[in-house]
């Protein structure tokens, strides 16, 4: 079959086919799966639109999962929904959040408590979205979604680390699944947290902390004066035995020289997992003691207690039906600081036991503030009014089946977002997207002061006003990859990718990525040579925010 585009060429579909099978057969020896104008690899939410999006245009797309589930954080506990100002969502991502608004309109919604205010104020607001809710209904909508949409969707396929990202000329050819299972396409979306294809491709990539020399910032790298959020609020004593330096440092306390301000490192910030718990005693859950559970890595929790800081250390907002999307807070809480320097580039054995020990540091954390005598009767007494939400996660114990992985590789394109873009002394000329949240790092690990007292270093928060996200930041270098887009682990500094990272932001440039390989198919170019004009058009007409106009209100 022979395809007329736009510009008159014609290009040979059916002989795309036979290649595609030909090529296949030669690199993997085995039957070839049907051959897709589209690969998406990782339906986190941005992965979910983005292959919406290609079906919205016409072609043919695969969204492979190698887990089980799809949606990413946004059905992974995260239903507070980040973003900073709401008015710079667009397109797909707001129709999300305007399914979500339709799921609570209905009142057999609410099972756990009556709508009330919520739906009140939406109603006065004349909000059609809303910005909160459960995480199965967040996966539920995402299922319903794909299927509308009529996308393949593939579950529980993990690309082969070792060569499963086959190349010829530059650019990918297919995908392989350590099952076999090899994907061919035109064009590849990598909507992973951790980047898995896009360091297959040979894509350049950043670990870590950039030092503010890099690009000329101030909030990159190492941040010791300016870490004053979650922070120790008294001294506590770092040793094994308190006073004795020879008796070696707790547990979680980085023995490492400190730095300087600015350097760079391949730190990271920390990981949790967002908890979805309810204080509804016949839907709670009981906090569970994990099986490796150690007290010394909670010694310095008690110490903090026991020096006389009495907060309760976690930020839970409430979801609907009584439920929470609960984050870290304070000095020591569900962060697991310096855990997680490995995970991005490890292999799957060892993220799992990454995952593994993120897991039981935050399920014995919880149950020592639960229960443990050292913990003031105050503390105890408030989480053991809360618990798992038992309809929650029901295929994992009522725990997140998503590690918050808040940054792991970014890529390294022509445009490299950095804080200057985020102060909008850059502003990039071809938008895909606007990003609205604080430049925002949670802290990356803890330390020994010179005066021998236990601090929490990275901590950065700085407001911003909604600015632009270049389309060069979210595609390869042209010599590097020509059919590739990488909307999650884009090119990004450690500070401005502490702003983007934001689950609606994923959404808008995983649809502004899907129209721009669709561009890209239809008039027969790289993915470097899609006429920005002509992307910009389509994206407005499906409703992207490419610019701000709006006053600086949050």
């Amino acid at each position: 079959m022979i395809k007329r585009r736009e510009d008159g060429s014609v290009h040979d579909v059916a002989g795309f086919a036979a290649a595609a099978v030909a090529l296949l057969a030669c690199l993997s020896g085995m039957a070839a799966e049907p051959p897709h104008d589209i690969v998406v690899y990782g339906a986190t939410s941005g992965g979910v639109v983005a292959s919406i999006q290609a079906r919205a245009m016409g072609h043919t797309v695969v969204l492979i999962e190698p887990g089980h589930h799809v949606g990413g954080l946004s059905s992974g506990g995260l239903g507070a929904t980040d973003i900073g100002n709401k008015a710079a969502i667009g397109g797909l991502s707001r129709e999300f959040y305007r399914r979500i608004g339709n799921h609570y309109a209905d009142p057999a919604a609410w099972s756990h408590e009556p709508p009330g205010d919520r739906l009140a104020r939406r109603t006065a607001a004349g909000e059609a979205e809303m910005w909160t809710f459960e995480p199965h209904v967040a996966e539920r909508i995402f299922r319903e979604w794909l299927a509308e949409a009529g996308v393949e969707l593939v579950l529980g396929e993990r690309l082969d680390l070792d060569g499963g990202v086959l190349m010829e000329g530059g650019s990918i050819r297919a995908l392989r699944m350590e099952s076999g299972r090899t994907f061919v396409g035109r064009m590849f979306l990598d909507t992973t947290y951790e980047g898995d294809v896009m360091a297959g491709s040979g894509v350049s990539f950043h670990v870590g902390r950039e030092a503010n020399a890099a690009y000329g910032e101030t909030l990159n790298g190492i941040q010791l004066t300016r870490a004053v959020k979650h922070q120790f609020t008294h001294d506590v004593d770092p040793y094994v035995v308190p006073g004795d330096p020879t008796s070696g440092l707790l547990p979680l306390i980085s023995a490492e020289p400190a730095g300087n301000d600015g350097d760079g490192d391949g730190r990271l910030q920390a990981y949790c997992f967002r908890m979805c718990t309810t204080d509804v005693p016949e839907n709670r859950a009981e906090w569970t003691k994990p099986a490796v559970y150690d007290e010394r890595n909670y010694e310095l929790l008690l110490r903090n207690f026991e020096a006389g800081d009495h907060r309760v250390p976690w930020h839970p907002t409430m979801m609907p039906n009584r439920k929470t999307d609960t984050n870290n807070n304070f000095a020591i809480s569900t962060d697991y600081l310096g855990a997680n320097g490995a995970y991005p580039c490890s292999d799957y054995e060892d993220r799992e036991r990454i995952i593994a020990a993120h897991r039981d540091y935050q399920q014995g954390l919880m149950w020592t503030l639960a229960h443990h005598a050292r913990v003031p009767e105050s503390v105890r007494a408030h989480f053991r009014r809360w618990g798992p939400a038992k309809d929650e996660f029901v295929d994992n114990d009522h725990w997140p089946h998503q590690l918050y992985v808040r940054e792991a590789r970014r890529m390294i394109s022509d445009v490299v977002m950095t804080q200057h873009h985020c102060q909008q002394r850059e502003v990039a000329d071809d938008p895909v997207g606007l990003g609205a949240y604080n430049m925002d790092s949670h802290n990356v690990r803890r330390l020994v002061t010179s005066d021998g007292k236990v601090r929490n270093e990275g901590d950065i928060q700085v407001g911003v006003t909604p600015y632009r996200i270049s389309y060069r930041s979210i595609r390869p270098k042209r010599e590097e990859c020509t059919n590739l887009l990488v909307p999650v682990c884009l090119s990004a500094s450690h500070i401005a990718y502490g702003s983007i990272r934001m689950e609606p932001v994923f959404m808008v440039l995983g649809q502004s990525a899907a129209t721009a390989a669709c561009l890209a198919i239809e008039s027969g170019v790289v993915i470097q040579d899609v006429p920005y004009d002509r992307l910009r058009e389509r994206l407005r007409d499906d409703g992207q925010v490419l610019e701000w106009t709006k006053p600086a209100r949050r």
